[in-house]
C-alpha cells in the first residue's frame, strides 16, 4: 500500500508541488482510515520529503544549466566571466601603479 501511495504522489500531482503540511495531512488521513500505521506514515512522510528535496535540487540544477546555455547563445557575459575580467583589471591596475611609482 505504501508503495502504491508513493507512486501515486510521485506521478500524480508532482511531489515538488506538494507542501509539507499537505503531505502530512494526506498521510494523517490515510492513518485515520487504517490504510497506514502511524510508523508507516512517519516513514512515508520522511521518504517523500527527502525525495521532494532531491527533485527540487535536480530542477534547480536543470534550470541553471538551461539559463547558462541561453546566456551563452546570446553572448551575455556570465558572472564568472565578469569576475575573471575584474581580477585581470585589478592586476593590471596594480602593475600600472607599481610602474608609475618606479619613475
Amino acid at each position: 500500500m505504501k508503495d502504491l501511495i508513493k507512486k501515486a504522489l510521485l506521478l500524480g500531482i508532482g511531489l515538488a508541488a506538494i507542501t509539507e503540511e499537505k503531505l502530512r495531512e494526506f498521510v494523517a488521513e490515510l492513518e485515520k482510515k487504517g490504510e497506514l500505521s502511524r510508523e508507516e506514515g512517519k516513514a512515508l512522510v520522511r521518504e517523500l520529503l527527502a525525495e521532494r528535496e532531491k527533485q527540487k535540487k535536480e530542477l534547480q540544477k536543470r534550470v541553471a544549466e538551461e539559463v547558462e546555455k541561453a546566456l551563452a547563445k546570446t553572448g551575455v557575459a556570465s558572472k564568472k566571466d565578469v569576475e575573471k575580467l575584474s581580477k585581470k583589471i585589478e592586476k593590471l591596475e596594480r602593475t600600472i601603479a607599481k610602474l608609475a611609482g618606479e619613475k
